[in-house]
């Protein structure tokens, strides 16, 4: 399993913000931090807002803040919100795909199996465990980086 580069993108935003508790940044900033893209963030912190993980400020002095505690957010909720719906092979389709073998694989019951465990790990993990390296995180995002091109991969909404 991959996870898409939104994803990515939303797992580092709320990095980035726990790693500086109490503080507000900017998409800019971010993007700058990550070397990725401000215009693909855009997309990603406003699903945060709406999903309630971010509180977004306009204006001057604004930027983005987490709305919860690190410890109440939990990596498998904010990975299932961005990812969507689970297609590991033709046959999790909606419809079941044209397998000809779908009535006697067993293949389908193991690969059910494997995500089922993915997600159980990410469930038990929340962003106050990812960022339990504060200060070393801290140290490398909130460093002037080299100007370079941002990656530029196109993330699902």
């Amino acid at each position: 399993m991959r996870l898409t580069a939104f994803t990515d993108y939303s797992l580092r935003v709320l990095m980035y913000l726990a790693s500086r508790p109490g503080e507000r940044a900017t998409i800019a900033q971010i993007a700058a931090a990550f070397q990725v893209s401000e215009n693909h963030l855009v997309k990603v912190v406003h699903h945060l807002g709406k999903q309630g993980w971010l509180h977004n400020v306009r204006g001057k002095g604004g930027g983005m803040e987490l709305a919860h505690a690190p410890a109440d957010i939990v990596v498998g909720h904010v990975v299932r919100s961005t990812e969507g719906a689970s297609v590991l092979a033709e046959c999790f389709e909606p419809g079941g795909g044209e397998c000809c073998i779908d009535r006697n694989c067993r293949l389908r019951g193991v690969l059910s199996e494997a995500e089922q465990a993915f997600y159980a790990v990410l469930d038990r993990t929340t962003l106050a465990d990812v960022v339990r390296n504060r200060t070393q995180l801290a140290h490398i995002l909130f460093t002037d980086k080299p100007p370079g091109r941002a990656r530029a991969p196109v993330p699902r909404p």
